[in-house]
């Protein structure tokens, strides 16, 4: 058995189950924007461990809050509360549209949260028959089992049984199928306010408004997956304040933690006082270690100087990436907001997206993939303007790379 006091990649295979195809290389160290392998190799991360890392790698803020709340206090049951997760919570309502929050440690917790919610919502105030979920295809909203039904995609929900019934999935951006599938049963509509996993796909603004104003006239809720989107993603603190469209319950997580696992469901009180004591729950929401980073991250972010240096950093990339695409033409278009951005490749290079994540990891470059035909990028939302140029410079090697192959 290979040495564990050296693990390597092989180890992975060995004892981990196989959910995951990790690239060979195994990052050990990580500042700003750069990150280290085994090898001291470096490289420019584009990919943010997929938009978690919003302030790049080791921020010393952040490395401040964790370690003066490591020396007070770990954990607490939610038989009791903390003042972390209290001044959390706090900012977060300050901030938002919401009133109320529920704290868990994944986005696939917090999805599962806000579909239990809006669930409760109508059958305590409806009945029982107001419970038909509206979702669209190519969503993707977690693993648990209720969300990953939800979401659009049944190669992630096939082969386990029985699925949660009453879901209904439409074309994302579709506003005719919308009113034809919206009625007075539908209990709840969940979208992402840019599609993430299914191709970085923005909303139309009169589809988006039209959801909102259709949620409304059958008494549904509408629920905003903002795990991907959110803390500051797309250059504002949150997306749909930047659509003109208030939900009426919000997921977050990703970048809410820095790094941290930590996630959120935000909601108005109306909603919100239909979980009472028992009625969901959670071991390790809410943790005080968490929260005291979350806390740190929140306050870094929401200003406008980091708000709008997304803006300023999306045009940077986008400009790079359109540099690179008139030399070698294989994107049909970059699309996104902020720095969730999304190349889209040609047809003749559809279905090859990872060939260039591969590649970029060969000339140390870290990007994502979003499906076969999309390569995305969510770097850190304060990456410096050199670490973008030598990213580009890079991940360009990485594209003649896979094109002469």
């Amino acid at each position: 058995m290979t040495n564990a006091n050296h693990p390597t990649r092989a180890l992975f295979d060995e004892v981990m189950v196989p959910t995951y195809n990790p690239a060979a290389i195994i990052p050990v160290r990580g500042e700003g924007s750069r990150v280290w392998d085994q090898d001291e190799r470096e490289y420019v991360d584009f990919a943010g461990g997929i938009a978690v890392s919003a302030l790049g790698h080791c921020h010393p803020a952040l490395v401040g809050a964790l370690t003066e709340q490591a020396n007070k206090i770990w954990h607490l049951s939610n038989v009791m509360t903390n003042e972390p997760a209290l001044k959390l919570a706090k900012q977060l309502v300050d901030s938002t549209f919401a009133d109320k929050v529920f704290f868990a440690n994944s986005g696939g917790e917090a999805n599962e949260a806000c579909l239990k919610l809006a669930r409760r919502y109508a059958f305590d105030k409806f009945g029982e028959k107001k419970s038909k979920i509206i979702a669209f295809k190519q969503g993707f909203h977690g693993r648990t089992f209720f969300t990953v039904t939800v979401g659009g995609q049944p190669k992630y929900s096939d082969g386990f049984g029985p699925k949660p019934g009453a879901i209904t999935h439409i074309p994302y951006n579709d506003l005719e199928t919308f009113k034809a599938t919206i009625d007075d049963d539908t209990c709840a509509v969940m979208i992402e306010p840019l599609q993430g996993e299914g191709g970085i796909i923005p909303p139309d603004a009169e589809f988006i408004s039209q959801v909102r104003a259709l949620c409304t006239q059958h008494n549904a809720l509408l629920i905003f997956d903002e795990v991907q989107t959110g803390m500051g993603r797309t250059g504002e603190l949150y997306a749909y304040m930047g659509l003109g469209v208030t939900p009426d319950i919000l997921s977050s997580a990703k970048s809410l933690g820095g790094g941290i696992p930590i996630a959120a469901m935000l909601t108005t009180n109306e909603v919100a006082e239909h979980f009472q004591p028992g009625t969901h729950g959670s071991t390790y929401g809410g943790n005080p270690l968490v929260c005291a980073v979350a806390n740190k991250v929140v306050e870094l972010i929401n200003t406008p100087q980091v708000l709008d240096g997304v803006k300023a950093r999306e045009q940077w990339m986008r400009d790079g990436l359109n540099k690179i695409n008139e030399k070698h033409h294989i994107f049909t278009e970059v699309r996104g907001k902020g720095l969730l951005l999304g190349a889209a490749l040609k047809e003749e290079y559809q279905g090859r997206a990872r060939e260039f994540l591969t590649a970029g990891i060969d000339n140390g470059v870290m990007v994502l993939v979003a499906g076969p035909d999309v390569i995305r990028f969510a770097p850190s939302l304060i990456i410096p303007r050199e670490d973008i140029e030598e990213g580009l410079a890079r991940f360009e090697q990485a594209v003649a790379q896979v094109i002469s192959a």
